[in-house]
């Protein structure tokens, strides 16, 4: 975490640590949501998008769908085994996953990722939060979860694939 220097009224500083940001990132899929939910907790669609990108595909997945239980991609990137794993927290079918979300390069800052599916007439409409992502990171956080969810609609082959960003990044004022 980024660390802030305030004066004190003596006129010596103190380090205070940044509070972590949260992250939103909106996106529609004309699939249905069940067919959109499914995408996230079946090993062989989730490997061709989650945390995958085209020059990363993902060289291995292990899911474990239910509350309590965990998952685990990993890819190759550059001659080394980089690993995304977390433990699902909720699961409401077809309409919420919560998991907490271990990052590959920060294995010991874990966050919390929700995904709330929600039907529209034809398809359904993604909102997904992650919450702790160091300040830092938010940006790239953002970026790469909107990739991410573009990765989904192509693999569901969705036409309204288009992405809204609501609200951006919002920062987590509670504390973690």
């Amino acid at each position: 975490m980024k660390h802030l220097l305030t004066p004190r009224k003596n006129g010596r500083s103190r380090a205070m640590t940044e509070p972590p940001a949260a992250i939103r990132v909106t996106r529609r899929f004309s699939a249905p949501p069940e067919r959109v939910f499914r995408a996230w907790l079946d090993p062989e669609v989730a490997g061709k998008w989650l945390f995958a990108t085209a020059l990363h595909p993902m060289t291995g997945v292990e899911i474990d769908p239910r509350i309590g239980g965990s998952f685990r991609l990993t890819e190759r990137r550059d001659g080394e085994i980089v690993e995304h794993a977390g433990k699902y927290i909720d699961i409401v079918p077809h309409r919420r996953l919560v998991f907490a979300l271990s990052a590959a390069d920060q294995p010991r800052i874990v966050a919390r990722v929700t995904v709330d599916i929600s039907p529209l007439k034809t398809g359904c409409e993604i909102a997904l939060t992650h919450e702790s992502v160091p300040r830092d990171d938010a940006n790239q956080t953002e970026g790469r979860w909107t990739g991410i969810l573009y990765g989904l609609g192509a693999t569901l082959g969705s036409r309204a694939g288009r992405s809204a960003i609501e609200g951006g990044r919002t920062v987590n004022r509670r504390a973690p």
